[in-house]
């Protein structure tokens, strides 16, 4: 990844975190780094940062399509792909983390942080949907897991486990690459980030209603207690890269 395009995405990140916190980057290989967000407060939904960060990725979008239509080989495009993939590992969690302390409900459809309340569905679409993927997040979030992975995925991309013991279900996960993943449970969904942090679930929690959480993969309950298991990697399918950076529309499987 080119050093002016890892310098700009740092200057969007650190003019959007504002004095709350510090960050790091953190590099894990050829091309393949995150940044470190440390968070000096209790988090609170923050729909002013996540306007803001959908507004700068979907500039990157436009810009990162020019690119990849003027691509000439085979090379050329999967390097624009790989800068694709980068952005969206390191934006989509923030995202995320803009919506921790949004309260949980079964019926909750939020737009955006704070907005309301969100249920695990919703919570999952609209940060997929903001990320710059055409879905409908009302018919993505009303189907089970399992359609929800499917929807972007294809059967050898969606890893499924049933009734392995958690402990090694989630040694496993943490030995997955780095990226962006979703996560179907018996009867829940969210996001697994695997990077500067380890590995984190990020989810809409409704174990005493907590709302959108940011858990340690190996301590969350929703994992541990679920006996059927299903994860993709959403960033690391070359297919779904691709879709986003033309902006086609995902139907939704049903």
């Amino acid at each position: 990844m080119k050093f002016a395009l890892k310098a700009a995405i740092a200057a969007i990140l650190l003019l959007s975190l504002g004095t709350g916190g510090w960050w790091a980057w953190k590099t894990y290989g050829e091309g393949i780094f995150q940044i470190v967000i440390e968070s000096k407060a209790q988090p609170e939904p923050d729909a002013e940062r996540y306007a803001t960060l959908v507004a700068d990725l979907e500039r990157w979008r436009g810009d990162l399509r020019k690119a990849h239509a003027k691509a000439r080989t085979a090379e050329e495009k999967a390097a624009v792909e790989k800068d694709a993939r980068v952005i969206l590992e390191l934006m989509m969690p923030e995202m995320m983390r803009c919506w921790l302390g949004t309260p949980y409900d079964f019926n909750g459809t939020a737009e955006k942080p704070g907005g309301g309340k969100v249920a695990c569905g919703y919570f999952v679409s609209t940060v997929i949907r903001d990320a710059g993927f055409r879905v409908d997040r009302y018919k993505l979030a009303q189907q089970p897991s399992e359609n929800i992975l499917r929807t972007f995925m294809k059967s050898d991309g969606c890893l499924l486990k049933v009734g392995q013991d958690f402990e090694s279900y989630a040694e496993w996960v943490e030995g997955m690459e780095p990226g962006v993943y979703l996560m179907g449970l018996d009867s829940h969904v969210g996001f697994i980030v695997n990077g500067a942090e380890g590995t984190r679930f990020y989810h809409s929690s409704g174990w005493q209603k907590r709302g959108v959480v940011n858990e340690a993969g190996n301590k969350a309950g929703a994992l541990r207690h679920s006996n059927w298991r299903m994860i993709g990697g959403l960033t690391a399918d070359p297919e779904v890269i691709r879709t986003w950076l033309g902006g086609e529309t995902v139907k939704v499987r049903s």
